[in-house]
């Protein structure tokens, strides 16, 4: 596969709007955390988001509200602020039979570290991954772009991942995300 290195902003902003189209399931209470992490577990790769809930003073750090796992066609968001950080999600996170896929997971690591400690050998950073097809570009919107020719709507990127309840706007997002990461690896592969 033969792709472009860079996509200006010019380009950008005059493709189509992609977005994830498959089921949404917000994790919420811990009772239902065993299925989502069932199904996960059955998955042998899912793409990976985290959100924060943004933070305007230096002075404080809010910790992360929301991991998101996806598969093709079903995104969980599991609502870290509401139910903690349960051992089954560490569990998955740590486990070498997934294979998770994000983007500058240096970033989520270091936000993770507050909750739990996660081995990140089961993890491909998209940043890294792509520049073995010369894709400079690192961002998700840019990636996807180059390889899809459609954008990634990050309008959502600063809203309140603490609110009760997220928006659809806000769970569409967070979902698009961990998918994109999740098609692009695939696409990039072709292993599925």
């Amino acid at each position: 596969m033969n792709f472009r290195p860079t996509i200006s902003k010019e380009e950008l902003s005059v493709l189509p709007v992609a977005a994830f189209q498959g089921k949404i399931i917000t994790i919420d209470r811990n009772e239902q955390v065993d299925d989502a992490i069932e199904y996960l577990k059955s998955q042998s790769l899912i793409g990976f988001d985290t959100e924060t809930k943004p933070n305007f003073s230096r002075h404080s750090h809010n910790h992360v509200a929301l991991i998101q796992l996806s598969s093709q066609d079903i995104c969980y968001l599991f609502r870290l602020n509401m139910i903690g950080m349960p051992t089954a999600l560490i569990d998955l996170l740590n486990d070498t039979h997934v294979t998770k896929i994000g983007l500058s997971l240096r970033d989520d690591f270091i936000a993770i570290k507050k909750r739990a400690t996660i081995n990140k050998a089961s993890f491909i950073d998209l940043q890294d991954f792509a520049k073995n097809y010369n894709i400079e570009e690192t961002s998700l919107t840019k990636l996807f772009a180059i390889i899809f020719g459609q954008r990634i709507s990050k309008n959502k990127r600063l809203s309140n991942w603490e609110a009760q309840p997220l928006n659809e706007a806000q769970q569409l997002y967070a979902a698009t995300d961990a998918w994109a990461c999740y098609k692009i690896y695939t696409y990039l592969t072709q292993e599925y």
